[in-house]
């Protein structure tokens, strides 16, 4: 693992928060693959190898009617979120990609201005180049909490 890979893949962890917390969330997806995996589930969940999520994607498509939805479709009170990102660890480098895990806190703030966190845990990711380019091919979102907020409309 070099240097400059390691600090690519903090670009994108900066790159993609900022597109959830600012805008425009319709450019989330373009953070992956075509063939890509997005799931949140529960720590317990993951330690136990389960494979249910409160959220489950498997192809970029997916990731573009979610954001569809949210434009369009569902209803939920508006708010936004503010990631904050601890430094990537490196797992493994292999033939299939860089393997990573990032930590993440998460403050849903509302339209009234209150600010609550409303999640934290870890990324945990395959990164593989395409084009130059560093995109998510799997990102497990690992919650710490079992208790996840039913207001789980934006992505994190």
């Amino acid at each position: 693992m070099s240097v400059n890979d390691f600090q690519r893949i903090g670009r994108v962890q900066a790159d993609y928060s900022r597109c959830i917390d600012e805008g425009p969330l319709e450019q989330w997806p373009d953070f992956f693959v075509e063939n890509c995996m997005y799931r949140i589930t529960t720590a317990q969940n993951y330690s136990e190898g389960l494979p249910a999520g409160l959220v489950w994607a498997n192809t970029r498509r997916m990731l573009v009617d979610r954001v569809s939805a949210l434009r369009e479709a569902n209803i939920y009170e508006q708010h936004t979120y503010r990631h904050i990102l601890g430094q990537p660890s490196v797992l493994e480098e292999n033939g299939d990609g860089i393997h990573a895990e990032t930590s993440f806190l998460v403050v849903r703030v509302m339209r009234d201005g209150q600010s609550d966190i409303f999640a934290s845990g870890r990324y945990v990711d395959r990164y593989v180049d395409v084009d130059d380019q560093l995109k998510i091919a799997e990102r497990v979102v690992v919650c710490d909490s079992t208790n996840i907020d039913t207001l789980l409309a934006l992505p994190l």
